[in-house]
Formats: C-alpha cells, structure tokens, sequence
C-alpha cells in the first residue's frame, strides 16, 4: 500500500513524534510495547469533541484491558488541555499540537467546509498502532457515535 503524502499508510511504521501534552513531552516511543489509540479532534470543550472524548473516558478501562493507551490530539494549547481534562475527568492527556506538525504527518490538516465557508481545520480521525510502532488502523472523518466500540472491536480482533 502507498501512503498518500502526509498520508502514514497501514502496515508500515506510525510517523514518529514528540509532542507537549498535559503530562509533559510525550513521543511514539514512549508507548513501545503497547498499543496506541492516538485520536485527533478539533477542539476542546465543543460539542461533538466533549462528546467523543468523554466516550473514550468511559471505555478507558476496556481500552487499558485491551492493552492499549489512549493520546488526545488538537491544536489547543496544553493550559486548555488542562482545563478541559479536568472538567471532564480524562484519564488519558492530551497533546498540543499547537504548530501541526503533528497533524501533518499523520494527514488530518484538511480544507474543511461550513455553511459555504471554507477553512484549515483537523478532521476528527483516530490511528491505532501496535505494539511495534506499526499503523494497524485507521478511521477518518470519524462519526461520533458508536465510534468508541469500533475501536475496542478492532483491539479485539487484534487479539
């Protein structure tokens, strides 16, 4: 499979990364030996992003079972990160990928579109990767809902 650019492709190694989070630098290495549900979303503390990370809350547990962690990422800063964590009681941090750098490389800086207004923004999607740093799945321009349980059935199918 080809990746498109700034398109990782599944079956090849997840770009690398080190990036700020609310708990400190936080890189792909450091979650060597686990999965990772890195998932990307626009912006803390608005509807459809309260609404998703609050799903993966509620499934953290099942996620940990499934031997997997959990990174939040937006373009926020790690002060809004810390504010909307709280709030909402995250067991997991979420990085503040405030240049995009991070969203470059894994493709989801897109020309989105709203009420005929055209604008950058991140296009919520969500990368698991293994416990060897490969890209095994990918989800874009994720719906909400329900998408909590097809990750967990995608970490059960991995066994």
């Amino acid at each position: 499979m080809t990746a498109v650019l700034g398109q990782p492709a599944i079956g090849q190694p997840a770009p690398g990364f080190t990036v700020e989070t609310d708990e400190g630098p936080r890189s792909l290495a450091d979650y060597a030996g686990k999965r990772l549900v890195l998932y990307f979303y626009p912006k803390d503390d608005t509807s459809g992003c309260t609404s998703e990370a609050r799903q993966f809350r509620d499934e953290y547990l099942r996620l940990v079972v499934n031997k997997a962690e959990v990174l939040g990422v937006s373009k926020d800063t790690v002060t809004s990160h810390i504010k909307f964590r709280a709030k909402h009681t995250l067991p997991f941090p979420l990085a503040a990928d405030v240049d995009g750098a991070l969203c470059e490389a894994y493709g989801v800086w897109k020309e989105k579109s709203m009420y005929g207004r055209k604008y950058m923004g991140i296009e919520r999607s969500t990368f698991l990767i293994d416990e060897a740093g490969v890209l095994v799945r990918e989800w874009r321009k994720v719906k909400v809902s329900g998408h909590v349980a097809e990750v967990l059935d995608a970490l059960h199918a991995l066994g």
